[in-house]
């Protein structure tokens, strides 16, 4: 199974929900050689509930992945806390939307919750939580007390840091927190806009049927992360692209 833990399905969090989108960035998966991904909506993107509430209607759900004509897409969403980071949260639905409904009094970030809080929501209801983008200058994680970052179930290394940061160095910085701390590092393109979609992805062995059976074999070590050669230059097309189509589409204020 070749699949990407951190995307999203909209170009951005102020938008609406638009099929077109989503199915352009379902496509180039497809097209990349994909099999899966876990979709990572902001948890306080512009109507939430419009994501989750279009896909119900539209394919065949298992409370773990969206059938999407053979393609797997878990569930899952990606958190602001209020030590200033992002957490990909992912696992069945209906756990999922547990969490997220606790988190409807923390959608800003003067109310954000705190990590260690959003661990006891998800780690009990069996979430898995990887510490997204952890040397983003605007939203980095190390800094972050050890015991604390030793809770998560992996690091996001990320495909718009691999750019911007540097391809080696950013690998260097994650794979060394990674080891320091005893946490798995996994690969996620943070694509918005389907030009970056394909840029990192994760490789397994076999097939999996839930996000519980990802994380042991993340935990065991059993893939292989894969970095586009053409990485620089689609996340470069990824942002001009997103930044004229933003022009053109109707932002909700």
């Amino acid at each position: 199974m070749k699949i990407d833990f951190h995307i999203h399905v909209k170009l951005s969090k102020k938008t609406n929900f638009e099929i077109e989108h989503f199915n352009s960035m379902i496509n180039e998966a497809k097209a990349q050689g994909l099999d899966a991904i876990t979709l990572t909506e902001h948890f306080n993107t512009h109507r939430f509930e419009d994501v989750y509430g279009t896909l119900d209607k539209m394919y065949p759900f298992n409370n773990h992945y969206y059938n999407v004509d053979g393609f797997k897409l878990f569930t899952g969403m990606e958190v602001d806390v209020a030590e200033g980071g992002h957490i990909l949260v992912s696992g069945p639905k209906d756990k999922l939307l547990e969490v997220r409904a606790l988190l409807e009094d923390h959608l800003t970030a003067d109310r954000f919750i705190g990590l260690e809080r959003l661990f006891e929501l998800c780690h009990p209801r069996g979430l898995m939580v990887i510490g997204g983008h952890p040397f983003r200058e605007s939203n980095h994680l190390y800094h972050i007390d050890k015991e604390l970052l030793k809770r998560f179930d992996a690091f996001d290394l990320n495909g718009k840091d691999l750019h911007e940061i540097g391809i080696q160095e950013n690998i260097a910085k994650v794979l060394t927190l990674g080891a320091e701390l005893g946490v798995p590092v996994i690969a996620g393109s943070d694509a918005h806009q389907m030009f970056q979609v394909g840029c990192v992805y994760n490789q397994f062995e076999g097939d999996f049927e839930t996000v519980a059976d990802l994380k042991e074999a993340i935990r065991d070590g059993a893939y292989k992360r894969v970095i586009s050669p053409s990485l620089d230059l689609q996340v470069r097309a990824a942002n001009y692209v997103k930044k004229l189509l933003k022009k053109k589409v109707e932002v909700v204020v």
